[in-house]
C-alpha cells in the first residue's frame, strides 16, 4: 500500500530548492515510497534552471532513521530485499548525479541508511543535538550499502569503528572525521544552510555542474588518469561562455553576469 504524498514535501526560494522528509511517526525512515518520491524530485530539481542548490531536511525528531525495518519485515524474500537495496543504491546515485549541489541539514539522529544519506550529500551542516551511527551490526545485520557512502567521506579507521561498533558519535566527533563541514548551535541552524546555500547559489550553474561532476569521477580515477581528465574539464570549462563573463567581471572589477553555459 503506497504512503501519502506528503512524505515528501519541497519548498523553493531563491534558487534553493528544500526536500524535506515528512515521515515523522516513522523517523523518516526510508520506505520504498519516499525513497521513490525523493529520486523522482532530485531528478525534477536537475532539470529545474530556477534552482541552483538543493537542501535536504527532515521534520521531527529525527533526520533518517535508516530503511523501514517495519518494511522489510513485511515481505521477507531474497526479492523485495533486493528491490528495497536497488532503489537505495539508485537513491544515493541520483544525489551524487544530480548536477546541482546537494546539501544535508541534519537537526537530530541520522543512522544506518540515514547517515548513508548524509554522508551522501556534497556538503553537510549539522546542529550540535545530532549524532550519527551505522548501528545494524547490534541487530545482526552488518551495515553494508551506509558503508559504501562512509568509507568515501570519512578515513577508514573512523569508518569502520562506526561499522564494527555500532555506536553513536555526536556531531563534534562527525565534523573531526569529515561526515559534515560544520557543527552550529541547533538556533543556528537554519541561517548557516542558508548562507552555505545562498554562496554557492551566486555562482555560474553550469561551473557548479560540471566540477561536481569531475569531483566524483576524477575521485574513482588513478592519480594520471584524473589529472588527464581534469585537464580535459578545464579546458571545456574555460571555453564556456561563464568562465569568459566571470574572468572579464574579475579584471573589470563588477559583478558576473551568469548564463548557465
Amino acid at each position: 500500500m503506497s504512503e501519502s504524498a506528503d512524505i515528501l514535501l519541497r519548498s523553493d526560494e531563491d534558487a534553493i530548492a528544500t526536500l524535506t522528509l515528512n515521515r515523522v511517526e516513522a523517523r523518516n525512515a526510508l520506505s520504498m515510497d519516499l525513497m521513490a518520491a525523493l529520486i523522482d524530485e532530485l531528478n525534477a530539481v536537475a532539470r529545474d534552471p530556477a534552482v541552483k542548490v538543493v537542501v535536504l531536511a527532515a521534520n521531527g525528531p529525527a533526520f533518517c532513521a535508516g530503511h523501514d525495518l517495519r518494511e522489510l519485515k513485511s515481505n521477507p524474500t531474497a526479492e523485495a530485499y533486493e528491490a528495497v537495496f536497488q532503489r537505495c543504491a539508485q537513491l544515493m546515485l541520483t544525489i551524487t548525479r544530480c548536477p546541482k549541489p546537494v546539501i544535508a541539514k541534519v537537526h537530530a539522529m541520522a543512522t544506518a541508511a540515514g547517515c548513508q544519506l548524509v554522508a551522501t550529500c556534497d556538503l553537510a551542516i549539522a546542529s550540535e543535538s545530532a549524532k550519527f551511527a551505522t548501528p545494524g551490526v547490534n541487530i545482526g545485520l552488518f551495515c553494508s550499502t551506509p558503508m559504501v557512502a562512509l568509507t568515501r567521506a570519512v578515513g577508514r579507521k573512523a569508518a569502520m569503528e562506526m561499522l564494527l561498533t555500532g555506536g553513536a558519535i555526536h556531531s563534534d566527533e562527525a565534523a573531526r572525521i569529515g561526515l559534515v563541514n560544520r557543527v552550529v548551535n541547533p538556533t543556528q541552524l537554519d541561517k548557516a544552510v542558508e548562507d552555505l546555500a545562498g554562496t554557492i547559489a551566486s555562482k555560474s550553474p553550469y561551473t557548479l555542474a560540471v566540477g561536481k561532476e569531475a569531483f566524483y569521477r576524477q575521485a574513482e580515477m588513478g592519480l594520471d588518469e584524473a589529472y588527464g581528465y581534469a585537464s580535459a574539464v578545464m579546458v571545456k570549462n574555460m571555453l564556456a561562455q561563464d568562465a569568459q563573463e566571470g574572468i572579464d567581471a574579475f579584471i573589470s572589477k563588477r559583478h558576473p553576469v551568469w548564463k548557465g553555459c
